[in-house]
C-alpha cells in the first residue's frame, strides 16, 4: 500500500540535543514519517568558508532513521551566511531603484552572481558526498521558494545573453519591444539593461522579457544543484518547493518538468470561507503542474495570516484543509514547521508543536491527522475526476502586472481565482491547463483574462469550440500577442471571429454596473458590437445602455464585464449545463472531490459549515471504518472519505 508523507520543516539547529530527543518521541506519537531538514542551515553547516560542522546533522539524521522517520534533506542556498555576503558584496541583490540590500533577512543573494552560483553548487556537493547514501534520505529539497529578484550588473550581463538567444539580433529585439516608441531603439547590446527605475513608464515588453529571463535563470541555478546531487545517488528524487504568490517570478509549467515531484507551499490569506476556496484553487493548480500527483510541502498548522493578523484555525479546520489537498492529489501533508521557533523573524509562525507545547488542542489535532492518513493512503493512486478546465498562463499574469493598463484594478490572478471560485461554489471539480494543452478531454474550458495569446493557441481554442466543447472567455483575453503588442482591428483581438463580436473600446468604471437580467457587475465594461453572436445580457443605464454585455456564438461565450459572484456563478452554471454537466446541488460550503482508480471510486467529503449536511452518497468510510447507507450525514465541520460510492458517477 502506498504511504502518504506526513511531517514538516524540522530545524534542530535552533534547539538543544535534549529537545531533539523529545522531538523524536513526539514525532512518533504524531505519526510523522518525513522531516524536511536543513533549509536554512548554511551558517550552521559552514560557519566559516570551507570549515564544515556536520556533527549535529549526522546526529539528527541518525536519530530520524533510528525512529523510522525519513529525511527530506535541503540544500541551504536560499540564505547564504553572513561571511559570504561580506566576502562577496557584489552577490547581494540590488533593487530596481539601485539599492543594494544587506544581509539580515533571507534570500539575500543575486542568482546571477558567479560567486553565489559557485558557492551554491559547492555546498550541494559536500552535502551530496556526505549524505547521498544515508539510509534516512528520502528526497532532496533544493533551495527554498526560488523567487529572488535582482537588477545588478551581473543580472544585466545574463539578461543580454538571454535576449541574444531569444531574438538573435537587435533588429528582432527592437521590433518585439516596439523601441521606435519614445526613441528607445538599441544599436548595441551594451545599451540594454534590466528594467531598472526610469523617468516615467517602463517598456512593458522589456518588463515581460525580464520576468521570463528571471524564471529561466533561477531554473538554471536549480538544475546546477540537481545535476550535482543526482551524480551521488540517481535513485533519490529531487524537488524544490514552489511558493504561490504575485511576487514569485517563475513559470511553474516549465519548472514542473524539471522536478521529480512537484511540491508547493500554500498559505491562504483570508480566515473566511475564502481560505477553503483558495486551498482548492492552489491544490488544483499544483495537480495540473504535477501531472496528477504532487506534494504539499508547507502549510500553517494552526493559524491563517490575514493582513498581518494571525487568526487561529478553529478545531477541525487544519484537518479539513489538509484533506482538501489530499483529495486533489497531494502525496501527503507537510507543515512549516515542526516546532514553533522561540526567536527569529518568524517566531509567531505556527508549528505542529506550538509554543505552549504538546499538551494543546493544536498538537492533539496534529496527532489525530497523523493517525488518519494511513487509512487514506489507498486513495493516493486514484485520479481526480474533472470535466472542466481553466486556462492558466504565467506570462499573461506577468503582462497584466505591467505599466499603463486601462485600469489599475486589472488583476489576472483575481480573474482566474474568480472563475475557479464559481465552479467550487457549484461543486464542479476543476482542472487547470495551459493554452497549448490538448483540451479535448474537457466538456468545458474557461479562459479568464488570457491577455497574451499566440496565433497557435487561438487556433487551438477555436478548434476546441468547433469540436463541441463549451468555451467561456472573459474580458481582457486575446488582447496582445506574446510580445505584448496589441492585436489591431478591435478587441478581443485573437478571439474576435471565434466569439462573433468586436469591441470598440474599454470603459472602466467606478462602482457597480447593472445588466438587464438583474445581474450586477463592477469595475469594467466594454462597447461590444455583434458580428454573428447573440446577446444574452445587456448593459442597463449609462452610456452603454442596451448594448451587449454577455454574448454567445455557438459554443463560445463571452463576458465583457466583471460579474459579481452571484451573477458569475449563474453564468458559469449556464455554461457547464450547456456542456452536459449537472452541478450536484451540494449545500453551500460543502465540497466533494471524487477520485477514481479503475472500478474503485473515492469521494472526499468536507463540510466547512456549522451545520450537519445530509448527502446522497454512500460507501465504506475510510475515516470511521463504517459502511454508510445510500445517504449519510457529515457532521458540522466534519469530513468523510467514501470508497465505492453508490451515487451515480456521471
Amino acid at each position: 500500500m502506498p504511504e502518504l508523507y506526513y511531517g514538516g520543516d524540522y530545524n534542530p539547529e535552533q534547539w538543544s540535543p535534549e529537545v531533539w530527543a523529545e522531538d523524536m518521541a513526539l514525532m512518533k506519537a504524531a505519526g510523522v514519517n518525513l522531516a524536511t531538514v536543513g533549509v536554512f542551515s548554511w551558517s550552521s553547516l559552514e560557519p566559516e568558508p570551507g570549515r564544515y560542522e556536520f556533527g549535529w546533522l549526522d546526529q539528527v539524521l541518525d536519530l530520524l532513521h533510528s525512529n523510522g522517520i525519513r529525511a527530506n534533506l535541503a540544500t541551504p542556498t536560499a540564505s547564504p551566511p553572513p561571511w559570504f555576503s561580506l566576502a562577496h558584496p557584489d552577490a547581494l541583490p540590488v533593487t530596481a531603484d539601485g539599492v543594494r540590500l544587506l544581509h539580515g533577512s533571507r534570500d539575500t543573494y543575486c542568482v546571477c552572481a558567479p560567486a553565489y552560483r559557485e558557492a551554491a553548487v559547492g555546498i550541494a556537493k559536500v552535502l551530496g558526498e556526505r549524505y547521498g547514501d544515508h539510509p534516512a534520505l528520502a528526497m532532496w529539497h533544493v533551495h527554498n521558494e526560488y523567487g529572488s529578484t535582482c537588477h545588478c550588473d551581473h543580472v544585466a550581463v545574463a539578461f543580454r545573453s538571454w535576449l541574444q538567444r531569444r531574438y538573435g539580433d537587435l533588429p528582432a529585439l527592437n521590433a518585439a519591444w516596439t523601441t521606435a516608441f519614445w526613441s528607445q531603439g538599441y544599436s548595441a547590446w551594451e545599451q540594454v539593461f534590466p528594467p531598472r527605475r526610469t523617468q516615467y513608464l517602463p517598456n512593458p515588453s522589456q518588463m515581460l522579457d525580464f520576468r521570463r529571463f528571471l524564471s529561466d535563470e533561477l531554473l538554471d541555478a536549480y538544475r546546477e544543484q540537481r545535476t550535482v546531487l543526482r551524480g551521488f545517488n540517481p535513485d533519490i528524487p529531487i524537488t524544490t518547493n514552489f511558493v504561490f504568490g504575485p511576487w514569485v517570478p517563475v513559470d511553474h509549467w516549465r519548472w514542473a518538468r524539471e522536478v521529480d515531484l512537484v511540491a508547493i507551499d500554500h498559505y491562504p490569506g483570508s480566515a473566511g470561507i475564502e481560505a477553503e476556496q483558495d486551498t482548492a484553487f492552489g491544490a488544483d493548480l499544483a495537480r495540473a503542474w504535477g501531472g496528477g500527483r504532487w506534494l504539499l510541502m508547507e502549510q500553517a498548522a494552526s493559524v491563517i495570516n490575514q493582513g498581518g493578523r494571525m487568526k487561529a484555525k478553529e478545531p477541525g479546520r487544519m484537518t479539513r484543509n489538509s484533506l482538501s489537498h489530499l483529495a486533489r492529489g497531494s502525496a501527503g501533508a507537510l507543515f512549516f514547521q515542526w516546532r514553533a521557533s522561540q526567536g527569529g523573524a518568524e517566531r509567531f509562525h505556527s508549528g505542529m508543536v506550538p509554543h505552549a507545547g504538546p499538551d494543546t488542542r493544536a498538537f492533539r489535532e496534529i496527532t489525530e491527522l497523523g493517525a488518519l492518513l494511513p487509512r487514506l493512503a489507498e486513495a493516493d493512486p486514484a485520479e481526480v475526476e474533472a470535466e472542466v478546465a481553466i486556462l492558466w498562463d504565467a506570462e499573461s499574469w506577468w503582462a497584466t502586472q505591467g505599466p499603463a493598463l486601462p485600469s489599475p484594478q486589472i488583476d489576472y490572478l483575481a480573474a482566474v481565482q474568480a472563475a475557479h471560485r464559481q465552479l467550487w461554489n457549484l461543486g464542479v471539480p476543476t482542472d487547470f491547463a495551459q493554452p497549448s494543452s490538448d483540451l479535448t478531454a474537457y466538456r468545458a474550458v474557461i479562459v479568464p483574462s488570457l491577455y497574451l495569446v499566440s496565433d497557435e493557441a487561438a487556433a487551438a481554442l477555436s478548434r476546441y469550440a468547433d469540436g463541441g466543447g463549451q468555451l467561456l472567455i472573459t474580458s481582457l483575453s486575446g488582447i496582445a500577442d506574446p510580445t505584448t503588442q496589441i492585436r489591431l482591428g478591435g478587441y478581443p483581438g485573437a478571439f474576435r471571429e471565434l466569439l462573433g463580436i468586436r469591441v470598440e473600446e474599454f470603459q472602466p468604471v467606478d462602482g457597480r454596473i447593472e445588466l438587464d437580467t438583474g445581474a450586477i457587475a463592477e469595475g469594467w465594461s466594454e462597447r461590444v458590437l455583434l458580428e454573428g453572436a447573440e446577446a444574452i445580457a445587456h448593459y442597463q443605464g449609462g452610456t452603454l445602455d442596451g448594448m451587449p454585455a454577455i454574448t454567445r456564438h455557438a459554443n463560445a461565450w463571452y463576458t465583457s464585464t466583471w460579474l459579481t459572484d452571484p451573477a458569475y456563478e449563474a453564468l458559469m452554471e449556464q455554461v457547464v449545463r450547456a456542456a452536459g454537466i449537472t452541478p450536484p446541488g451540494l449545500p453551500r460550503g460543502v465540497e466533494v472531490v471524487t477520485r477514481r482508480a479503475g472500478d474503485t471510486q473515492y469521494r472526499f467529503v468536507l463540510n466547512h459549515t456549522t451545520e450537519p449536511a445530509g448527502l446522497p452518497y454512500g460507501g465504506f468510510d475510510l475515516v470511521t471504518g463504517e459502511v454508510t447507507g445510500d445517504r449519510f450525514t457529515v457532521p458540522a465541520g466534519g469530513w468523510a472519505v467514501l470508497r465505492n460510492s453508490t451515487a451515480p458517477t456521471g
